[in-house]
């Protein structure tokens, strides 16, 4: 159930609204001058996962043999780096 409260109201309780939704999972709807303005909610748990990663790396299309030529040609073309004075 969704309580509403005035912005003054969840400003000078605001610590206490929050334990209020985190711990209890209340919902609230903030409003100014009677009108609502925003509702604060527990955070939901991401409804992503593993293989829905895996499933969208799996459909995005190969990079074409041009490309690997590129990455290969830009490689070799590289400057050698010095060795570093700092390191010991």
């Amino acid at each position: 159930m969704k309580s509403h409260i005035s912005a003054t109201q969840a400003a000078r309780t605001f610590s206490a609204l929050l334990n209020r939704v985190h711990y209890r999972g209340e919902e609230f709807v903030i409003e100014r001058g009677g009108e609502p303005v925003c509702r604060i909610i527990p955070v939901q748990p991401a409804a992503r996962t593993l293989a829905d990663l895996v499933h969208l790396l799996r459909s995005i299309p190969k990079p074409d043999p041009g490309y690997w030529d590129t990455v290969e040609a830009l490689t070799v073309q590289q400057a050698v780096l010095s060795e570093s004075p700092w390191e010991y």
